[in-house]
């Protein structure tokens, strides 16, 4: 990555950062996915109940292996849910857990999150339970306008995500969002945290790499 845009990262951070705490959300800045991983520790406590919504940033930043090697915490480990049930059972009980960690598909420079689930368990997690919710948000991610996030999610993060779940949607045969309603759709729930209700729940780690998709 060049210098200058790690400084422009820098520079955005600084912008977003300030703009979190304005709508009630803390941010945080890291130049990189090592010092994101410590920050991330420093949001945990012992003793925590801990889960996590599905997530390439998470895998690629070293969050997931951080959490699946503390010995201080009670993770709930979705990835070792095999049955239908099992998941089920696990995106439930995340919405009672102490610290819930997740990405965003964007974020704006006037802070703003833009997520759109297929589901619905990781931005229900993200509006309502756990006790605090901690987003490691690659500075790819960073869009001008709500409007521009929701169009980047269909046509950058949700083609990516089809193809890697193996879906069949039209996104995942073109590229481009076709506004579809297939079967195996991604794009059934749109939510915009605009601000956060209660003090001290949000917490968003902004990365200065590019993270998931």
């Amino acid at each position: 990555m060049s210098d200058v845009l790690k400084k422009t990262y820098e520079i955005q951070a600084t912008t977003i950062v300030k703009a979190l705490e304005k709508r009630n959300m803390k941010g945080y800045y890291c130049p990189d996915c090592a010092s994101a991983v410590k920050q991330a520790e420093e949001l945990l406590f012992d003793g925590a109940l801990v889960a996590y919504g599905g997530s390439v940033s998470l895998s690629e930043c070293g969050i997931l292996n951080m959490l699946q090697g503390r010995t201080n915490i009670r993770l709930l480990d979705r990835s070792k849910a095999m049955t239908s049930e099992e998941k089920d059972k696990s995106y439930h009980d995340a919405l009672n857990s102490d610290v819930y960690f997740m990405s965003s598909n964007a974020i704006t420079l006037d802070g703003q999150l833009v997520n759109i689930d297929g589901r619905g368990n990781r931005v229900a997690a993200l509006i309502y339970g756990p006790g605090r919710v901690v987003l490691v948000v690659g500075m790819n991610k960073v869009v001008t306008t709500v409007e521009d996030g929701i169009r980047r999610v269909h046509n950058i993060a949700t083609p990516a995500n089809c193809l890697r779940l193996d879906l069949k949607t039209p996104c995942a045969a073109t590229g481009a969002c076709h506004d579809c309603l297939s079967p195996d759709c991604i794009c059934n729930q749109v939510v915009i945290t605009r601000r956060n209700g209660t003090a001290e729940r949000i917490h968003v780690i902004l990365v200065g790499e590019a993270l998931g998709y």
